[in-house]
């Protein structure tokens, strides 16, 4: 798991310091921390014989939209950064309703495939589901805040 974490958060350094081709780099890291994910997810989460289609057809699903939010993330971690130096109240103010409404549809994206995943498998399932994807977006959001600096932090 702490591979997982490392893996993402190189890459998304990397990425960062890279901007000109942001998009390619980005597809890319999701690309490749999304074959890792789904490699952790198989070692933590076990759905039956019967379950195992159901539960990764619903995985799947529920990677496209999270990609899509992961992306909105990135952005607004570019646009953090780029601005940073110039962030009024306005500006500021601006950019946390953003990342206050991305994480609001991260954590609903997150509730719909739990109670999706333990329909068609079973609360069990879903719960792992749900514990391994929270401990992910946790420690990919506790990474973040690590690396970027607080506003004003820069200006001390």
């Amino acid at each position: 798991m702490k591979k997982l974490i490392f893996i993402f958060t190189a890459l998304f350094t990397i990425s960062v310091l890279n901007a000109q081709s942001a998009q390619e780099e980005l597809d890319f890291i999701q690309s490749i921390f999304g074959m890792e994910k789904k490699a952790v997810t198989m070692e933590f989460v076990h759905p039956s014989e019967a379950q195992k289609e159901d539960f990764w057809e619903l995985y799947d699903a529920y990677e496209t939209e999270r990609k899509a939010l992961g992306k909105k993330r990135v952005e607004l971690l570019f646009k953090y950064a780029a601005n940073y130096n110039n962030m009024d109240d306005a500006m500021t103010d601006a950019w946390m309703k953003e990342v206050l409404a991305l994480g609001k549809k991260t954590d609903k994206l997150l509730v719909k495939y739990f109670k999706k995943i333990k329909k068609k498998t079973s609360p069990v399932v879903a719960t792992q589901f749900y514990q391994l994807e929270l401990y992910i977006l946790s420690s990919i959001r506790s990474q973040i805040l690590e690396a970027i600096p607080f506003v004003g932090e820069m200006d001390m």
